[in-house]
């Protein structure tokens, strides 16, 4: 028997002004679709949701609220229910309590994304009208899997901010009107299954090889060790825009086009990530990987990472947050320093990663809490922290052609091996155990194994591939260094000759050995800026300078060792004071017994010397210290004296430096409450939006419903009115509720009686006793019917019934009068004749 396939399920999402675009879109599907549709809107979580009754007007197909269990069966379409998270496992719909609180909630993001795991370059994901930027991060998944992505036209949704979002981000293959959207939607569909029956029968490989030469001299990456089903679907994607039908045809077409180049580059580039994205993985290495890397290095620990395949450094930030909770948690590791390599071949990805910035979408993949303490709020969206940020390095890097980072803790290589041959993964994995420390970790996507190395490592937890590097070392692992070839040429190889090589120039030996003779015999010397940074350093200089502990601060007044600090801080003042050089003689090193003389000049020079000062270092000779006539007594007191000072200067500044510090932490104190002020404030603003997009969505279906009564209540009023018979309506009190205008020729009323008594209304009818039958009826439930007689001649007859409601409820009256007067008349003459 052969298997069922799942049913090809389209994902929609919209929020305000989303209903009239969905009723478009569902009307315009054609009958007999073979697909599905699932619907998300930012709904009420309090209020009773009327979506799947106002979309089962616009379209024939089944349009129900999702329930679980639920199969997907084509030709439906599914509404998510309010107060519930929609997602696709399998062939079924799952509901799920939303995770994140009332304003951070991405439910449309949430379905796009299971849509895009689960059918991968078969998902197909939609946005229509809405504001926010929900399904932007959904789309982008989607795209990278090679499905197919939608957006309605911005200029003609209510609300155009969703779909704005969604094509700034990139990753949208069409943008059209709702009502054109189904019509796209299948004509891509009859497009993609012809070109994989085309390139079953005729596999163009040639074409392919050509394609990807051509990138590789022009668009300056090499994807030739790429898996061929991952390049031929962003391939056909390209073709498929351009209309293009052949392989050989694109390849023509790439020849021609720089921009074509790039755009393809970026095609092939695109990645999927987010913020703690595979939330058990993080888990794992929360609990367990990382505190494992803390316990085995000395406190405060100062470990390194590397991220390969980065994309736009979620994940790099998400590696550095994650360290800073688990240090802060362990004891004695608070200082803790995890430095990290954040690499991939996309400069625009990794720009964009350098900023730091990210869309207010995003916030629904945090909790509150690191949201308050790792971001803080800009115009648009969040950026990073500045401490955060300034633990990880950005660069771009080819990890198959350039040489690996070394000496690493962590490696983080997640769901870049699926793309990749078999060959290249064998090559890379071995450079990844040559790159870890002992004891390293190496950290793969959920898809990624190690295969055949497992001698190389450790699986500490396979379900979420976190692995240990073994301490070993085989001749037949040694691992084989990318080398990145050389650019391509810009002439033709028969113009290059021998002669070209021979007759390049020999170095400049004169510069050569000025530069030696610099370095050998010149003093040593630093070029400092006026703030003191140091620019240049000639000569060994440790023993006047060293690095301070702490964060590396390449300053002169942090780095003058003690006996010259004081004098250097002087000196550098003054010298920016006066004109020529300023001298300090036979200054005392603290250890040693030699004393130097330091010269402070300010550059009187333009370009890029301006503003500097050169400091220059010359040791005296112990012979130099013992001068004739010389009184050694007084010249120790003077010593003595100046030590004093300096030692009084010294505690001066420590004072002021603990006050400073102080100061400084009051301040940082303030910020931090004045941040989490911000942060409680964007987070209310945020639930203010949700809120307004939900009544937005409410408004809207209340406005259908209002619509729907007021034709009802015109269908009512003319049913009524074409009947020819007299009705009058009452409440429980008498009171009239509506009536036709017969009534009005029977009884005196007006519009205005509306809510009047029914004993206040004069009538024609000679029937005193009508209001004493409505009671009765009212009190028994047993319908009165009377002949009754009006003073200008006329009978009719009086039918008085209980008004019930749908739930069966006794809410009034109803009375008709029908005219018998002609019958009562036909009687009359019929006795008359008898």
């Amino acid at each position: 028997m052969t298997p069922r396939l799942p049913v090809r399920l389209v994902g929609i999402g919209a929020s305000a002004g989303g209903l009239d675009a969905l009723g478009e879109f569902l009307s315009a599907v054609p009958p007999g679709c073979s697909l599905a549709f699932a619907v998300v809107q930012h709904l009420d979580p309090t209020h009773k949701a009327m979506l799947a009754e106002l979309l089962q007007r616009s379209t024939r197909m089944s349009v129900r609220e999702a329930s679980v269990p639920m199969r997907v069966e084509a030709g439906h379409v599914y509404v998510i229910p309010p107060n519930k998270a929609l997602t696709l496992l399998g062939n079924t719909l799952q509901l799920t309590d939303p995770s994140q609180p009332r304003g951070l909630r991405r439910p449309i993001d949430d379905l796009f994304e299971s849509i895009a795991r689960e059918q991968g370059d078969q998902a197909i994901g939609v946005v229509l009208s809405g504001m926010g930027s929900d399904g932007t991060a959904g789309l982008q998944a989607i795209h990278a899997r090679g499905g197919l992505t939608l957006v309605q036209a911005p200029e003609s949704a209510q609300f155009d901010a969703m779909p704005r979002s969604a094509l700034s981000a990139g990753g949208v293959d069409i943008v059209a009107l709702p009502a054109d959207m189904p019509r796209a939607i299948q004509a891509a569909i009859e497009r993609q299954g012809g070109d994989e029956a085309t390139a079953r029968v005729t596999p163009d490989a040639a074409a392919l090889h050509d394609i990807l030469d051509w990138m590789r001299q022009h668009g300056r990456h090499d994807f030739r060790l790429y898996k061929r089903s991952t390049l031929l679907r962003r391939i056909e994607r390209r073709m498929g825009i351009h209309h293009v039908s052949s392989l050989p045809a694109y390849a023509a077409l790439l020849r021609g086009s720089e921009q074509e180049v790039d755009l393809l580059c970026q095609e092939l580039l695109i990645g999927v990530t987010a913020f703690f994205r595979d939330k058990p993985v993080w888990q794992v290495l929360q609990a367990q990987g990382l505190p494992r890397l803390l316990a085995g290095r000395q406190q405060p620990a100062a470990l390194r990472a590397w991220v390969a395949g980065c994309s736009t450094g979620e994940e790099a930030y998400t590696l550095a947050m994650l360290f800073r909770e688990v240090a802060d948690a362990t004891p004695g590791q608070a200082d803790a320093t995890l430095q990290i390599f954040a690499t991939d071949l996309s400069h625009d990805a990794i720009e964009t990663a350098r900023r730091g910035v990210y869309p207010a979408a995003m916030a629904g993949e945090l909790s509150a809490q690191r949201l308050a303490r790792f971001f803080v709020s800009v115009e648009g969206g969040f950026r990073i922290c500045k401490r955060i940020r300034e633990s990880i390095v950005f660069a771009t890097h080819d990890v198959t052609a350039d040489p690996p980072f070394t000496r690493l803790d962590l490696l983080s290589c997640r769901n870049l091996l699926i793309y990749l041959t078999a060959p290249l993964q064998k090559r890379l994995l071995p450079l990844f155990h040559y790159s870890l420390r002992p004891g390293g970790l190496l950290l793969l996507g959920t898809s990624e194994t190690v295969g055949r190395f497992g001698d190389l490592f450790d699986a500490l937890d396979p379900r979420q591939r976190l692995y240990l590097r073994r301490d070993v070392a085989r001749p037949a692992r040694v691992p084989d260094f990318p080398t990145r070839p050389a650019p391509p040429r810009t002439r033709r190889p028969q113009e290059l000759t021998v002669t070209d090589v021979e007759s390049a120039p020999p170095p400049n030996l004169q510069a050569e050995a000025d530069r030696l003779l610099l370095r050998e015999l010149s003093p040593p010397a630093v070029l400092v800026n006026a703030r003191g940074d140091i620019v240049y350093i000639n000569g060994r200089t440790g023993r006047y300078l060293e690095p301070a502990a702490g964060k590396a601060n390449w300053n002169i007044h942090v780095m003058a060792r003690e006996g010259l600090r004081a004098a250097l801080d002087a000196a550098l003042g003054q010298a920016e004071r006066q004109e020529g050089p300023v001298l300090l003689h036979a200054l005392p090193l603290e250890g040693r017994a030699q004393a130097v003389d330091v010269t402070v000049q300010a550059l009187d020079a333009q370009g890029p010397l301006a503003g500097m000062r050169l400091i220059v270092f010359r040791e005296v000779p112990a012979r130099r210290r013992r001068r004739a006539g010389v009184d050694q007594g007084g010249l120790a007191a003077e010593l003595q004296q100046a030590r004093e000072e300096a030692q009084a200067l010294r505690e001066e500044m420590r004072a002021s430096q603990e006050e400073l510090q102080a100061s400084n932490e009051e301040l940082q104190s303030t910020n931090e409450e004045l941040q989490s002020t911000n942060e409680e404030l964007t987070s209310s603003k945020e639930e203010m939006q949700s809120m307004n997009e939900e009544l937005q969505a409410v408004n809207a279906e209340l406005q259908s419903k209002l619509d729907d009564l007021a034709l009802a209540q015109s269908d009512m009023r003319n049913l009524l009115n074409s009947t020819d018979i007299a009705t009058l309506f009452l409440d429980k009190g008498l009171n009239v509720r509506r009536f036709t205008e017969k009534a009005r020729k029977i009884i005196s009323l007006r519009d205005s009686d509306i809510g009047r008594p029914l004993s206040d209304l004069s009538t024609q009818l000679e029937y005193p006793a009508l209001e004493d039958d409505v009671r009765d009826m009212l009190r028994t439930m047993v319908v009165s019917e009377k002949e009754v007689h009006s003073r200008d001649g006329q009978w009719y007859a009086v039918r008085v019934m209980p008004y019930r409601t749908q739930d069966d409820t006794i809410q009034g009256a109803v009375i008709t009068f029908v005219d018998i007067t002609a019958a009562k008349a036909l009687e009359a003459r019929l006795r008359g004749g008898s």
